[in-house]
């Protein structure tokens, strides 16, 4: 479980698929899981201020993996007692959006996004999204199209300053909006009672 803070900017020493070796100053230990770029991978080796993730064949289906060339957002899994201020991130990316266009503000930087239609439904206006493992508030859904709005802070700590049109980017939609419309699809095509809808949220 993440909470979408990124805690360090790695550099990509390489990446030969299933393996993507890492230079950062995070000291991780064999086994765990560390989200890069938002996607949820395991540790498999350490080396001196480099560590090695295995990105699987379903996630290599499932990320941007052009990206895992330069420098990527690192963010370890939390730890009981952390710290909550961004929003519940599980590390698995539902799928890729492009970046549509960039607007600059005198105090933020807009970033339009295109997403696919098979999750357009779960991008809610003023809800939580996960874009490369950041947590940001969808400020507008128009068409396939939403919009989120970067505050300076954000674009200069993260590689976001880097990012151009066209780009892909990894998206993780809420992990609560995904709950329920999960939930409302089995009611319709069940036709499941209110009780029986009860009995599977309280399962999650």
């Amino acid at each position: 479980m993440f909470n979408g803070l990124i805690k360090n900017i790695g550099k990509v020493v390489s990446y030969t698929p299933p393996y993507l070796r890492i230079h950062s100053s995070l000291t991780p230990e064999i086994g765990e899981s560390i989200a890069v770029n938002g996607a949820c991978l395991s540790v498999v080796e350490i080396h001196h201020h480099e560590f090695v993730v295995e990105v699987s064949e379903e996630t290599q289906k499932c990320i941007a993996t052009e990206n895992l060339c330069k420098q990527v957002h690192l963010e370890p899994a939390m730890r009981l007692g952390d710290k909550i201020d961004g929003h519940f991130l599980q590390g698995h990316i539902d799928s890729t959006g492009i970046i549509a266009n960039i607007v600059e503000h005198t105090i933020s930087v807009d970033f339009y996004i295109q997403a696919p239609k098979e999750i357009l439904h779960l991008l809610v206006p003023k809800g939580s999204v996960g874009i490369d493992g950041i947590s940001l508030t969808i400020n507008e859904v128009r068409g396939d199209i939403f919009r989120l709005s970067i505050i300076p802070i954000t674009f200069k700590e993260s590689i976001f300053h880097t990012y151009r049109i066209h780009r892909r980017v990894n998206i993780e939609t809420d992990m609560f909006t995904r709950s329920i419309a999960h939930i409302l699809s089995i009611q319709k095509s069940q036709n499941l009672s209110w009780e029986q809808i009860d009995a599977l949220t309280l399962s999650y």
